[in-house]
């Protein structure tokens, strides 16, 4: 289940348990909470269905506040940044379903990749997934290391475990590979905390990823697809 419908039901739940609560007080049907709340996830379905779920994100992102987008801002720039000091290059970033719907995509908040590095058989196939794991977790390590902990994340997760499956390595193995990535994302976000924070702005002021690599290179002084690669 996506984060966006766990989100969605949540929300509904809350709403469903208030207006039960509220009912009497404003002399409410008992069965107004109920069809309410079943109308809402009709809708969130139908939107499910036919629209990929557009009008859900939209709805949630609209509603987002400032403290939610600032934690994300912190999660798609440590992506970028990591990506950038491995040599992956970055195509697109969105900070959020707004900014999607604007450009004619869909989708959450995101950085988009250039995958081509992914598919070139076995051959240096460990360390590719090394330098891919870390970037998948980077989101995750900035906001561990800005908040203490990360909310979101899932996705990124699920995306190193296909991976770590795909090059047969068994579940019971994929926490420590995950730790791992972990702590480098985080070795590479400290180090470069300065140019991280350059970034974060040029992003929030919705850079191109062009702009952004300039900045990056402006900041860190190396040529995009060679900084601290293993």
């Amino acid at each position: 289940m996506s984060d966006t419908i766990v989100n969605v039901v949540a929300i509904a739940t809350f709403a469903m348990t208030l207006s039960a609560l509220l009912g009497p007080l404003f002399h409410l049907s008992p069965l107004f909470p109920a069809l309410a709340t079943l109308g809402a996830l009709g809708l969130v379905t139908l939107d499910q269905l036919g629209w990929e779920g557009k009008g859900t994100t939209l709805l949630l992102g609209f509603w987002a506040s400032p403290a939610d987008k600032k934690r994300q801002l912190h999660h798609e720039a440590g992506h970028f940044l990591v990506a950038y000091c491995l040599g992956i290059p970055v195509l697109d970033y969105q900070l959020g379903a707004w900014q999607n719907f604007r450009r004619g995509q869909s989708g959450q908040a995101g950085v988009q990749f250039d995958i081509k590095g992914l598919d070139q058989g076995w051959q240096d196939l460990p360390q590719r997934l090394e330098r891919w794991s870390t970037v998948w977790m980077a989101g995750i390590a900035a906001e561990q290391l800005q908040y203490g902990q990360a909310q979101g994340g899932q996705n990124d997760r699920q995306q190193l475990h296909q991976a770590l499956a795909l090059a047969g390595l068994p579940p019971q193995q994929w926490p420590l590979k995950e730790r791992w990535a972990l702590l480098q994302a985080k070795n590479y976000l400290q180090r470069h905390a300065l140019a991280y924070e350059k970034l974060m702005q040029a992003m929030a002021a919705g850079a191109s990823v062009a702009t952004c690599d300039q900045v990056l290179q402006a900041s860190l002084g190396q040529d995009p697809h060679h900084l601290d690669n293993p």
